[in-house]
């Protein structure tokens, strides 16, 4: 045994050892936050077990048979959930009152320390996930696994028993108590860099009264049956001594330790990186406001999907034509298009389809996410306000329209099988409304940015909740409003507002309809204080059904041929023809304006920009005369920044190592590209010149310097 890291904690605001449990759960559930070669786990089962004791067990009695919970984990069972571990021990006929009182003690002491655990996990924002029928372990199977293993520490492997339980070598462990024990399958990024992508099981004990848990990696037999392995375990500690915290990584046997640097890294990795990060989790003292990550989709299916999208669509950041980051846009597009991939295929096994789902983009932008979509299969088209560069270099499979949706009955896409909004902005709140108002079947996906209302920008109402948390609740009650059971998830992408909506099933049966969208209708007004109807006059529902009542399922293929305005003589039909009948929603949306205002000083003139820029450095400069022609180099160590107040001065560049520092590959290409194409601006008007040498500037150092910028042919993407 091996201690590899230890880590003093400070607990002012007390939340230890809760903390360190909750810190635990993090680790299990969500590895990939520590280890980003990970793509997740899933815990597939968890029950209480018991070591055995050596003195006291035979060869052939199997101390871990009696099992209290078993079976896929929904984010319950002990300590995750529930009670945590019950001792079953009983005090001797006979004991003294004293002896007694004093094991009464020490058990209430135990049921403390076990109830702070289990509220811990309880409370961590971190449910355990479950991933259906996928991956589930046959119980008898987990019997015998533990059986086994429990047999071999009470034969003779008293160092690994030794180990489990924190006693020193050759001593037995004082009490059988139970522990909470888990299966674990940790799941590698899959990438064609990578060899190992096979995911692997592991066993985790957790002893809660001891402050440990260990892991213990899984291996098949010879039979092709599981064992724990003897290599690769190690144990998270938890320790008190005086006023600090401690916690500790060790490792069973270092010299069997074989690292693969993804599931098994360094044991450095494990006492530096790893303890670092348990010890912040363990303090932070906060619960999360939103879902585990992927949580509605199988984390398994989704890394193969993204990989392989991935692989498949990177030739986009050589070519995206757009002034936008490529790297962050299509690989985002990537992970949102392998997502809704992932959920649909799903969707259709659930429900007995064949047919892929039908969709419409609203508020596409790039148009790439449709791209994607289509070329993977699905029918569907995306319409925006305003059309981009990127869509001429889609081919003619990729259906994209430039249109304004402004919320009425002639946008609802009855044969529709899915709605998305994909950073729709103003729609973001309207697309759960068109959704329910387009037919029974329709569904919806929102991935929620800008905050917008149903006119205008979203206004807070409370204080005790983020704007982005306060805004995702608003979303999710305008859906349930409109009588969708409404899923969060949390998506893998680079952005900070990653938190979906999805609606996929109804609250109300298809008789209800009418009823249904008056409460929307309503809603709707209530959010600007529109008035309601007058007592006795009932409020016009919206052409909710193409076919009234109509609860079959739409293909959506012949849908996608069609314009939105197919169902404006529904609204007639029932409600008299009339101003309101073909009329928005609610009166004042107004969609985007088609021409993107410049709000900015791009559009100033250039001479305008290069005055100010020179007044403002010669206030810099101490009033010091700027050269308006070629500059010589001044020496590095006078270059002159300067100075207001000690807290504002032109930057040097010699400081920030430009080309030192690593940049992804698409930015390396258009620096490469820009290079030497502009006048270097110190070179030219700065007293001292230019801080960089004419080497180092990417800028030119003189017109001699200069050379034409080359544009990159546009290509068409296949």
């Amino acid at each position: 045994m091996a201690e590899v890291g230890r880590a003093g904690i400070r607990d002012p605001g007390a939340v230890l050892p809760r903390g360190f449990w909750a810190a635990v759960e993090v680790w299990l559930e969500r590895p990939q936050v520590a280890n980003k070669r990970l793509c997740g786990a899933r815990l597939e089962a968890r029950w209480s077990a018991a070591l055995p004791c050596a003195e006291a067990r035979g060869p052939g009695t199997s101390a871990g048979s009696e099992q209290k919970e078993r079976g896929p984990v929904p984010g319950q069972g002990s300590p995750g959930g529930g009670t945590g571990p019950r001792l079953r021990s009983e005090p001797k006929q006979g004991m003294a009152c004293c002896e007694l009182e004093e094991a009464q003690g020490q058990c209430q002491q135990e049921e403390a320390q076990r109830e702070a655990a289990s509220a811990a996990l309880r409370d961590s924002g971190h449910p355990g996930h479950a991933e259906g029928d996928e991956g589930d372990f046959p119980a008898a199977d987990l019997d015998s696994l533990w059986d086994d293993f429990s047999r071999s520490l009470a034969r003779g492997n008293s160092e690994m028993l030794a180990f489990l339980t924190c006693s020193g070598a050759g001593s037995q462990p004082e009490a059988q108590r139970e522990l909470d024990v888990v299966l674990r399958t940790v799941i590698p990024k899959t990438s064609p860099h990578c060899p190992l992508t096979a995911p692997r099981r592991e066993i985790v004990v957790q002893d809660v009264l001891n402050g440990t848990v260990t892991f213990l990696p899984l291996e098949e037999d010879d039979e092709g049956k599981l064992k724990v392995k003897m290599s690769n375990v190690y144990q998270i500690q938890l320790s008190h001594s005086k006023e600090e915290w401690f916690i500790s990584v060790l490792i069973f046997c270092p010299e069997r330790w074989h690292s693969d640097g993804i599931v098994y890294p360094k044991p450095t990795w494990l006492g530096e990186e790893l303890l670092a990060k348990l010890a912040k989790w363990s303090v932070e003292n906060k619960k999360s406001d939103f879902k585990s990550t992927l949580s509605l989709v199988s984390i398994m299916k989704y890394s193969k999907a993204y990989q392989e999208l991935k692989e498949k669509y990177k030739e986009m950041v050589k070519v995206w034509p757009e002034v936008t980051d490529p790297e962050k846009f299509v690989y985002e597009d990537v992970a949102i298009a392998a997502y809704l991939l992932i959920l649909w295929e799903e969707e259709r096994a659930e429900r007995g389809l064949t047919a892929r789902q039908s969709f419409v983009d609203l508020g596409c932008g790039n148009g790439l996410l449709v791209h994607i979509l289509n070329s993977e299969g699905h029918p569907g088209r995306g319409i925006d306000v305003r059309r981009r560069k990127i869509w001429d270099m889609y081919g003619p499979q990729t259906q994209l329209e430039e249109d304004a949706i402004t919320p009425n009955d002639k946008t609802l896409f009855p044969d529709v099988d899915w709605l998305i909004g994909n950073h729709s902005d103003e729609l973001t709140p309207w697309i759960p409304v068109i959704a329910a108002r387009s037919s029974y079947n329709c569904r919806f996906f929102v991935l929620p940015c800008c905050f917008f209302d149903f006119i205008g920008k979203y206004s807070r109402r409370q204080s005790k909740k983020t704007q982005y948390r306060e805004y995702l609740d608003f979303i999710k009650e305008v859906g349930f409003t409109c009588g969708f059971h409404v899923d969060e998830d949390c998506l893998r992408i680079p952005s900070t507002k990653r938190v979906c909506l999805i609606g996929k099933s109804r609250t109300y049966p298809p008789s209800r309809e009418a009823s249904v969208d008056e409460k929307r209708t309503q809603y709707i007004k209530s959010r600007r204080g529109c008035p309601v109807s007058p007592p006795g006059r009932e409020l016009c529902p919206s052409p909710l059904r193409v076919a009234a009542g109509s609860a079959g399922h739409c293909d959506g293929h012949q849908a996608l041929g069609a314009r939105v305005g197919c169902v404006a003589g529904a609204r007639a039909a029932e409600c008299g023809a009339g101003p309101q009948a073909e009329g928005a929603w609610l009166p004042g949306f107004h969609p985007r304006e088609k021409a993107e205002r410049v709000r900015n000083c791009a559009a100033l003139p250039r001479g305008f920009i290069d005055q100010v820029v020179l007044q403002v450095a010669n206030v810099l400069l101490g009033g010091k005369r700027l050269n308006t022609g070629s500059s010589r180099t001044g020496s590095l160590k006078t270059w002159n920044r300067g100075v207001v107040n000690g807290r504002v001065h032109i930057r040097d560049w010699r400081e920030e190592m430009l080309w030192e520092t690593k940049q992804p590959e698409a930015k390396q290409r258009v620096l490469s590209e820009a290079c030497k194409t502009r006048l270097c601006w110190f070179f030219t008007h700065h007293p001292d010149g230019c801080a960089l040498s004419a080497d180092c500037c990417p800028f030119a150092h003189g017109p001699a310097e200069l050379r034409p910028s080359r544009t990159t042919p546009r290509k068409k993407i296949p």
